[in-house]
């Protein structure tokens, strides 16, 4: 196991993986939350594992995250084909959940994102590290996934098999993977933990941005890292931050 994902040893099992109603609820929850935080705009996507039934997960239909409702919600098969037939519009990049969900069995949810601050660093090639306490959810290290290497000229999008499969070799077992010119998929254990990184991942991002402009940075060490992901991530911490983003309507 990679120093990237013992980062995350000692943090709580999936929160209430057990319960398919919460789970769902917290998807919607997480949509609505990563709009308001500008993790999503009218673009992006968020999914969870079905606990009951891991070869399946939820996604929305191919609705902007703000608008999400429970009845939006479809469940597909980890070849990213609907369970149940169904006339709803599906998300072109819902590939990549399935590819990552096959790949990564502790993953329990997935956001594909194009965030603006994380953007940068991926449109100018240069590694994002945790700069802050919270910043540490981000884990050891964000590999950088470019389509030019295996597919050529694309229009960016990760819509085959074969692509999301590659993006999903090169997350490995690590929690973020930056995608060049296009923007990044973040993985957790749990919808709320999965919340919790991006925000934060966001929010790191736009310190980072920042503290380059005023000096030398001096970014979390592997120990920094891991202790302070301990922490953040403990039920206590992101029952807080949950309340509180839900609260905000």
């Amino acid at each position: 196991m990679s120093v990237a994902l013992a980062s995350g040893a000692g943090a709580p099992a999936p929160l209430r993986a057990g319960d398919l109603d919460s789970v769902l609820d917290d998807l919607v929850a997480s949509n609505r939350v990563l709009a308001r935080e500008g993790v999503l705009d009218g673009f992006g996507h968020v999914s969870a594992r079905n606990p009951h039934d891991t070869k399946r997960y939820f996604i929305s239909r191919s609705r902007s995250p703000a608008l999400v409702e429970r009845a939006d919600l479809v469940e597909l098969d980890l070849d990213d084909r609907p369970v149940r037939p169904t006339d709803a519009k599906l998300y072109a990049e819902r590939v990549i959940h399935g590819a990552i969900y096959k790949a990564r069995p502790d993953v329990m949810s997935i956001c594909h994102n194009h965030a603006p601050p994380v953007v940068a660093f991926c449109a100018a090639g240069i590694d994002m590290v945790p700069v802050c306490h919270l910043g540490a959810v981000m884990g050891q290290r964000v590999p950088s996934w470019d389509s030019r290497d295996e597919f050529g000229d694309t229009d960016l999008l990760v819509s085959t098999p074969e692509q999301a499969a590659s993006l999903a070799a090169t997350l490995a077992d690590n929690w973020v993977v930056a995608m060049r010119r296009h923007g990044a998929t973040v993985v957790g254990r749990s919808v709320r933990e999965l919340t919790f990184r991006a925000v934060h991942l966001k929010l790191n991002a736009e310190l980072q941005l920042q503290a380059i402009q005023m000096g030398p940075l001096s970014p979390l060490t592997a120990g920094e890292i891991e202790l302070s992901s301990r922490t953040n991530l403990s039920d206590a911490v992101v029952g807080r931050i949950w309340e509180y983003w839900t609260s905000q309507g």
